[in-house]
């Protein structure tokens, strides 16, 4: 496959660059007729028939499908005609298909016809077709948007070759979302942003969205709905109260424990007691409500910017309680999205019961088996937020709630995919590690699922396999085999770095998913890709991995992969690695980086400029090329500033390795407490000077692109990026000078750091991608009143920063974990609290006393909570030119060759 010739004049027509690299992209977008089922794909073939026959009408899809095209470009909205076909059609696979309209080259018909088995199929198909027809691309509004510049205006569209073109995908599903995005990314959204996400969704040809929005006020309704008689409802009270003392008890009740009985009647009366004490708790279900107050909820739930974790059962209460309106407010919110995605034909995955309940359940039902959960990083164990319930699997009572809440969904919603979420074991070991129990475990999560829905199928992380010592292959085998073939589908969520599928015999013959966390993850039978933690913003991936990863899962022997997915923690960052990963849902073959890379470049910013592709490819070979096998979860100086005595920096300073213990994957739990522990040096993975490189390039291009808002966005990142790791070694330069006690340059290197921080901000201020604002507004306008306003904005200043009560000398171990790189927050949060370590550092020396690290922690902890306080308002919109300041902070920063070590 030839790359682009570096002749090609610099910039050109649309005309001119859909001509020149149409003969290139053909060998992208031709579909060769290759047939790529699995086994995995024979096992969920049962659900996939259901949800054929479930979708919604095809009058419904295509008036869906057409109402993204108009919102993307209404001016060519006329030019295609839209039609969807049946899976035979495609060989019994979905599949989209391109071809001219019959009636094309008449004045105002259509001009291409896009074919596709559902609305996802048509506007994949849509975007494939602007892809590689019309060298055009479409990414999130704040990572640039889409550059559609290059299409033709209507009446001149490319033509395809004859016979057209079929584009088959080779695995079932696209997966997307992550637990925790719904708090990072999507807390604050409304339905105008969330349709705008939907509408990115079905383009990039997802179907398998999670969809978590809303489910606190499914569970308040569960909580305070009758719940349905148990399958012993004939055991009435009279026959319970008969009960002969020898009389076997039921495996379906709570244990009881064994009693001797001295005499006939002595052992009757006590089982005559024991029954009345089942009953109690059989009435509760039968007659009666489980009676959860609304205080008791209150606690139960973590505040807006915190679902994610009381849903997860690491926290309660924290940032709350949630008002009335919100749970309305989200409900119906839901119900729009759960509509759109149906409308599109999307198979939403809904929530299930975990086993996380209310602490006033255990009043209710006080011989249920409730555990008590550890503290999760609150500080002193503090009661009001930390140490959650957890309900075991094997209690009667787990099965009755999984039922209810399935239900409930149900009824509220009136449709459902059929696939649930649950992660009842992510950080959550059981408490024996016998396969026979673990077996049981398993089977009781499933069945509260089926008892629901009867055609329910489990989907959960495999994140547990990878990190937690406790699932060896018994273990593992008992939890995967406890469920009937095909009804449990796992996520390989760190499949691009760390995949399970090759080291578990394809998870022991279950279903996964290929998924790029960013990490990447392999789920049951999809593959994953995570790739970024907490929404930080950080210049990170690896390109060959997901251009081959979903590849070689596929075409394994035995393979049960079932789908790909993309289980990023936050979104609108890295659009170059979303861009490819979505591609693979619909790629055979494994990619050409290198080739896509020189296209991706003429696409992203619509004109083929040489010094760009130069550019791109050394950051392909650089920051999007990590190959050490480690998470990023960015410690970048200025946005996780270092909690340490200078004086034990050089001795505490770990390889990065620190995060990878002989390349096993840590926990989150085990994350978090490196990245909160002292000083870790930063990740880094490439060549800092290749990259200055790579900068020098796009600030040389920046008079031919200064005005296209991808370019804006990425030499913005960019120069970001640069400056942050110099800002890294900037701070080893402080803390050199100080431990050589030469106060001088101490001041003058420290004072140097903070300018730096605050030109940073000037630079992301240039950029509406990079701004504090948006976040902060959002949040507010979900409010009714003040007091709400006033909550919802504490709630979304907390996550960026330090979650969590802290004494004035001991900070939470959640701090800087939700970091960002965003103009507002490096001026009046980061900058600050680097000039208090600063300041300190000035004092020891002209004292020549010893650090004052307590003294440093009051003021530090002090500025956080009277920021997490303010209510000082922040700019959504960009200021300033983007060029203007990345060439200004160049020449000032980073243009002597001596700026970094590498």
């Amino acid at each position: 496959m030839a790359a682009p010739s570096s002749s090609f004049p610099a910039t050109s027509t649309s005309t001119s660059i859909i001509a020149f690299i149409i003969p290139i992209l053909s060998l992208f977008a031709l579909f060769t007729g290759a047939h790529s089922s699995t086994i995995g794909v024979e096992y969920i073939s049962r659900l996939l028939e259901i949800q054929d026959r479930e979708r919604a009408p095809p009058s419904v899809q295509l008036a869906a499908a057409r109402g993204v095209l108009n919102r993307l470009i209404p001016s060519h909205s006329s030019s295609f005609d839209f039609q969807i076909i049946s899976k035979e059609y495609c060989g019994g696979e979905s599949c989209f298909a391109i071809d001219n309209h019959p009636s094309s080259g008449q004045l105002g018909t259509p001009e291409i016809i896009i074919s596709g088995v559902t609305g996802v199929e048509l506007l994949a198909g849509l975007h494939w077709y602007f892809k590689f027809w019309c060298g055009a691309h479409i990414s999130w509004d704040k990572t640039g948007g889409a550059q559609l510049v290059t299409l033709p205006k209507p009446g001149s569209l490319p033509l395809i070759q004859d016979g057209g073109v079929l584009i088959q995908r080779p695995i079932p599903w696209n997966y997307y979302q992550n637990a925790v995005s719904s708090s990072y990314t999507f807390a604050w959204w409304d339905w105008a942003r969330w349709e705008k996400e939907i509408d990115w969704m079905a383009l990039q040809g997802i179907n398998l969205p999670l969809a978590f929005t809303g489910q606190e006020a499914i569970w308040q309704k569960v909580f305070e709905a009758v719940v349905e008689s148990p399958t012993s409802s004939s055991w009435s009270w009279r026959r319970l109260v008969t009960l002969p003392y020898s009389t076997p008890h039921r495996r379906d009740l709570a244990p009881v424990h064994h009693v001797e009985h001295d005499t006939p009647f002595r052992g009757r009366v006590i089982h005559l007691v024991m029954n009345i004490m089942e009953l109690q708790r059989w009435a509760a279900f039968e007659y009666c409500k489980f009676n959860i107050s609304s205080p008791d909820l209150g606690d139960f739930f973590g505040g807006p910017a915190f679902l994610a974790w009381s849903r997860m059962g690491n926290l309660h209460g924290w940032g709350g309680p949630l008002p009335q309106s919100w749970l309305d407010q989200q409900l119906m919110l839901q119900k729009k999205i759960l509509a759109r995605m149906h409308e599109l034909g999307m198979t939403p995955v809904l929530p299930a019961f975990s086993g996380n309940v209310p602490a006033a359940l255990r009043s209710v039902f006080p011989l249920a088996k409730i555990t008590r959960l550890g503290n999760w990083f609150t500080v002193g164990s503090d009661p009001r937020w930390c140490c959650t319930y957890l309900l075991d699997a094997t209690d009667p009572l787990f099965i009755e709630i999984g039922k209810a809440f399935i239900r409930q969904q149900l009824k509220e919603y009136g449709t459902s995919g059929h696939i649930y979420n649950c992660d009842t074991f992510d950080e959550n070991t059981p408490p024996i590690d016998d396969p026979e129990y673990i077996s049981s475990l398993g089977a009781a999560i499933f069945k509260g699922m089926q008892s629901g829905d009867d055609d329910a199928v489990w989907l959960m992380q495999g994140w547990l396999f990878s990190y937690d010592p406790f699932w060896r292959p018994p273990q593992m085998k008992a939890l995967l085999h406890s469920v009937p073939v095909g009804r449990l589908v796992v996520l390989d969520l760190f499949a691009e770095v760390k995949p399970i599928w090759t080291t578990s015999e394809q998870f022991y013959g279950v279903p996964y998913i290929w998924k790029v966390t960013l990490l990447f993850y392999l789920c049951g039978m999809f593959e994953c890709m995570l790739h970024n933690f907490a929404g930080n913003v950080e210049m990170y991936g690896v390109l060959d991995a997901v251009g081959s990863g979903p590849v070689e899962a596929r075409t394994s022997e035995n393979s049960t992969m079932v789908g790909v997915g993309m289980s990023m923690e936050g979104i609108e960052q890295n659009p170059v690695v979303y861009d490819l990963m979505s591609e693979m849902a619909f790629q055979h073959n494994k990619i050409d980086v290198k080739t896509w890379i020189d296209l991706y470049s003429i696409r992203r910013y619509g004109r083929l400029v040489p010094s760009m592709q130069d550019a791109w490819n050394i950051l392909y070979h650089t920051v999007y090329n990590c190959t050490d096998g480690l998470p990023d979860k960015n410690r970048d100086v200025i946005v996780a500033f270092p909690d340490v005595d200078p004086s034990f920096i050089s001795t505490l300073q770990m390889p990065v390795q620190k995060y990878h213990h002989n390349r096993k994957q840590l926990s989150r739990r085990e994350l978090l407490i490196y990245a909160a522990d002292s000083f870790d040096q930063p990740h880094l993975w490439y060549s800092t000077s290749e990259v200055l490189h790579a900068l020098e390039l796009f600030i040389k291009s920046g008079d031919e692109l200064s005005g296209i808002s991808t370019y804006s966005y990425d030499l913005v990142d960019l120069t970001r990026q640069a400056l942050a790791k110099y800002a890294n070694e900037l701070f080893l330069e402080v803390i050199k000078d100080y431990q050589l006690n030469d106060i001088h340059a101490v001041a003058r290197h420290s004072k140097k750091f903070v300018d730096l921080v605050e030109d940073m901000d000037t630079l992301l201020a240039s950029h509406d991608g990079f701004l504090l604002g948006p976040w902060l507004e959002s949040a507010k306008q979900l409010a009714q009143g003040k007091d709400q306003e006033e909550q919802f904005e504490w709630n979304a200043r907390t996550q960026i920063t330090m979650w969590f009560d802290n004494t004035q000398e001991e900070a939470s171990l959640l701090r800087d974990y939700g970091n960002k790189y965003w103009s507002g927050l490096l001026r009046d949060y980061y900058g600050p609290r680097a000039a208090i370590y600063f300041k300190f550092l000035r004092e020891s020396l002209e004292k020549g006393d010893g650090f004052g690290l307590i003294n440093w922690r009051r003021e530090w902890i002090k500025l956080t909570n009277d920021w997490q306080n303010g209510r000082n308002v922040y700019p959504v919109q960009s200021t300033g030119s983007a060029l203007n300041i990345s060439r200004w902070l160049y020449n000032k920063y980073l243009q002597d060759a001596s700026t970094y070590n590498h």
